[in-house]
């Protein structure tokens, strides 16, 4: 608790006055003549709170001056957070406890930073981990937080959400007749979650759709399968990347290996990073290195030392420079935006599509005790030539909507449309209503208009004789390396 608030300091006193601040802090619990006894632990909190400003008024003057107003309280505010707590404490209509009542403040203080930033409990983080680990008991849908509603980003491939008609932009409005408005993120997802074959109703809201839409959906055990290499068009390879999980790197290479051995004769590749709601960051570094000789492939700016950070290629291009077009939407999120802009920015491949969700920002899992994290938003990521995607995106070489009989399907939501967003430096949101109108992914990729048009593009750079769009020299770098050199 201390840290949360150290945080938020930004006083200028000296060590006279952070001694009177203490002393009136502790005649305003007088005061409001509460009962010594029932107040203990509120009574600590403050005793931490003052012993800080304490230690930083003994401070020596020069080191004072170098760190400016860090580490000193806003003891007003704090004043006001203990009156508020006390009215809660002893006037609410049922009987809250204080261990509570002070992980309802570390939720509420978490919740305002940003739609990323949350606090886990026990559940919540176990529910985290089982996520990266590709398996959990649920019905596969990622959703996130929209000016207080839960709105669904996309269903996983192959779930029970997609599978019973679940849409990116519903706005979940009850599940198992519990309403969504006022929970949380990880209230929604707990709801969600459970053993396999047992149902769950959920109703939801859609554009367009005046009647509520209710749906049963049937949990079942959710393997998500993050990578599945398929070949289409005779010499094609198509590579679909639905999640960035902890070994979807190493079962990326594996796969493409197998599949360049199997099909020695492949003349280009597609990646397709629609609706891939992002992930482990190392893992789409992985990915994107799979394609590099060598640069930087993303790196990370934030207030800590720690949170800067810079990850570069290594040697070897896994393809040998083959021909590769990227499939991006605006379903494509976080660490599919840092694939699809390092390979944008080395020239290494023609991004197509529509322009991506724009969710630039880097969360950290910080453990506070054995079974209790937070996830905190810490730094902002940028491609290899310095561009923020924050609430922007990526914006495709090649504009391309996906259509279904001619017409163009749902409006989009990004990153720019949630609320609380952290804003681009540049001033260049884009929000949904600015970018263009695209349908959900088939299930049938030979039916699909943006995968054929991508093998299309592919044929016309080997007809007109061309190489990836890499340098030349990369590209003859590339035509030497075997497939098997990267590691």
């Amino acid at each position: 608790m201390l840290c949360l608030f150290t945080l938020s300091a930004s006083r200028k006193q000296s060590k006279g006055s952070d001694s009177i601040d203490s002393l009136i802090l502790c005649r305003s619990i007088n005061k409001f003549r509460w009962n010594q006894w029932s107040l203990t632990p509120l009574i600590l909190l403050l005793c931490l709170f003052t012993s800080s400003n304490l230690a930083n008024a003994a401070a020596p003057v020069e080191k004072k001056k170098a760190v400016g107003n860090e580490g000193l309280l806003p003891l007003d505010e704090l004043r006001t957070f203990t009156r508020a707590y006390d009215h809660v404490r002893t006037s609410y209509v049922e009987e809250i406890s204080d261990s509570k009542m002070l992980e309802y403040a570390i939720k509420g203080m978490i919740a305002e930073l940003d739609p990323h930033s949350a606090y886990l409990d026990k559940d919540a983080y176990a529910e985290l981990q089982a996520t990266t680990s590709g398996e959990f008991g649920g019905v596969g849908v990622e959703v996130g937080m929209d000016d207080g509603a839960i709105k669904v980003i996309t269903p996983l491939d192959g779930s029970p959400s997609q599978k019973a008609g679940i849409k990116p932009g519903d706005i979940v409005v009850r599940i198992d007749d519990q309403l969504m408005k006022g929970k949380t993120l990880t209230d929604a997802t707990r709801l969600m979650r459970g053993p396999k074959d047992t149902p769950v109703k959920m109703s939801l809201q859609r554009k367009g759709v005046d009647d509520p839409i209710d749906l049963v959906v049937v949990r079942d055990l959710i393997h998500v399968q993050s990578v599945i290499v398929k070949p289409v068009a005779d010499e094609y390879l198509y590579i679909r990347i639905a999640q960035f999980q902890t070994n979807t790197g190493r079962d990326f290479s594996e796969r493409l290996r197998e599949s360049l051995k199997t099909y020695p004769k492949t003349k280009g590749l597609v990646l397709d990073l629609r609706n891939n709601p992002g992930g482990v960051l190392q893992a789409s570094v992985d990915v994107a290195d799979a394609f590099l000789e060598s640069g930087t492939v993303v790196y990370t700016k934030g207030r800590m030392e720690n949170s800067s950070i810079s990850y570069a290629a290594t040697a070897g291009d896994l393809t040998s420079g083959l021909p590769l077009v990227t499939l991006i939407n605006s379903g494509s999120a976080s660490a599919s935006e840092i694939v699809a802009g390092a390979l944008q920015d080395h020239k290494r491949s023609i991004i197509m599509g529509t322009r991506s969700f724009g969710k630039g920002s880097v969360q950290t899992v910080i453990p506070i005790t054995e079974d209790r994290a937070i996830k905190l938003t810490t730094a902002l990521y940028y491609t290899p030539n310095g561009r923020s995607i924050q609430a922007k995106g990526i914006e495709p070489d090649v504009r391309l909507e996906k259509m279904t009989n001619g017409v163009s399907q749902k409006a989009v939501i990004a990153e720019a449309d949630l609320a609380g967003h952290l804003r681009n430096k540049d001033g260049q949101d884009v929000g949904g209503g600015a970018r263009e109108r695209e349908g959900v992914m088939s299930d049938d990729i030979l039916k699909d208009n943006q995968v054929l048009d991508a093998i299309n593009l592919l044929k016309g750079l080997l007809i007109l004789g061309q190489q990836a769009p890499t340098t030349g020299e990369e590209a003859k770098a590339n035509s030497n390396t075997k497939p098997q050199d990267k590691k």
